[in-house]
């Protein structure tokens, strides 16, 4: 059986871009940026989550969304190399992007929790504001993250993995996580009903 044009696509751009992040981390191991190659290793982990999801869990999840996590995770890289630091709203896109992710899984987990058990119930109004929250919060939390390496960092005098660059900053990210968030519940929704679906189905 012949697989969709589509998804034949969707894995073959994936493909190149796991080879872009592949190219960082030799520029990483060849500059011993530390900070680049432990980013480019997560980000290369990350890239293999969703078959890790289809194989141990038979979670499936759509050519798109596999495509939006790796574009995001590569767009982060590529910005430890120089990106942050040289384009003023480089951070900001890859905090919207990274942010809009971590909304869709929020929305769609609950929602499929919604659908399977009768004990709750989540009104549409209920979980638009829960996507605020629950990307914020976990916007909070790596704010946190970065701010705790940039000390363990400057304690045992080595590079920060994770680079704060003061309270400015993290406002500013916490208010572009806001934006993900937003555009998820206004226009992302209707998008999200094959991840609910494996979700539901995972429950189940």
């Amino acid at each position: 059986m012949r697989r969709p044009i589509r998804s034949v696509n969707a894995r073959s751009i994936a493909s190149a871009m796991r080879m872009s992040i592949a190219v960082v981390l030799g520029v990483g191991i060849a500059t011993l940026n530390v900070s680049v190659v432990v980013n480019a290793v997560l980000a290369l982990g990350v890239t293999y989550l969703p078959a890790v999801l289809r194989r141990d869990w038979d979670l499936r999840l759509s050519p798109e969304l596999t495509l939006v996590v790796t574009l995001a995770v590569l767009l982060h890289t590529v910005g430890m190399v120089g990106l942050y630091e040289h384009l003023w709203w480089y951070d900001h896109l890859t905090h919207t992007l990274s942010a809009a992710i971590v909304a869709a899984v929020g929305y769609a987990a609950t929602r499929a929790l919604d659908r399977y058990s009768e004990a709750v119930s989540f009104p549409p109004r209920f979980l638009s504001v829960f996507i605020l929250l629950f990307t914020l919060a976990l916007g909070v939390l790596w704010e946190v993250l970065e701010f705790l390496a940039r000390i363990a960092a400057s304690t045992v005098g080595v590079e920060a993995v994770l680079v704060q660059y003061g309270l400015e900053d993290t406002i500013l990210d916490l208010v572009f996580d806001t934006v993900g968030a937003v555009l998820v519940a206004l226009f992302g929704t209707r998008r999200l009903s094959g991840l609910v679906d494996a979700f539901h189905d995972r429950l189940s």
